[in-house]
């Protein structure tokens, strides 16, 4: 290899970290959507279902920070669930600048058929659950080292 082609080798699409880590990304979202279509959800619908069935009410803000997502692209999401009828939105009763969220009764039905989906998800990934743990660990590592 010569010197001038050294001095490129970082910018080798194999050398990179950021590429298989979309890459990864979009294909595991690509393997979500025929679970979430039988659902009637998108994933980024399915992820903010998945903090509202754990916390049931919680503000638009913080929600935001949970699922990395910023109220440009949160704002559609929350209006398209609210429209299904799954969630509502309410300004907050101790301060109105704040906008609350909260999981509706048919929100929490769609819960029961969604139940299913982590497992058939497991199975395409098919990692062990050490495999699975030290991925979780070292991808938290990154989220956390890049903000």
């Amino acid at each position: 290899m010569s010197e001038k082609d050294e001095k490129y080798e970082a910018l080798k699409l194999g050398n990179q970290i950021c590429f298989p880590l979309y890459a990864c990304a979009k294909e595991i979202i690509r393997k979500y959507k025929p679970y979430l279509d039988d659902i009637d959800l998108t994933y980024t619908q399915y992820i903010t279902m998945m903090v509202l069935w754990e916390k049931k009410t919680v503000n638009v803000k913080t929600l935001g920070e949970s699922l990395y997502l910023d109220s440009g692209t949160l704002t559609p999401v929350l209006k398209k669930l609210e429209s299904k009828g799954y969630i509502k939105r309410e300004r907050s009763s101790q301060d109105e600048r704040n906008l609350v969220v909260s999981i509706t009764k048919e929100g929490e039905l769609l819960k029961d058929k969604a139940i299913s989906i982590p497992a058939q998800m497991g199975c395409c990934v098919d990692l062990t659950p050490d495999e699975s743990r030290l991925l979780y660990n070292l991808l938290y590592k990154i989220i956390r080292n890049v903000r």
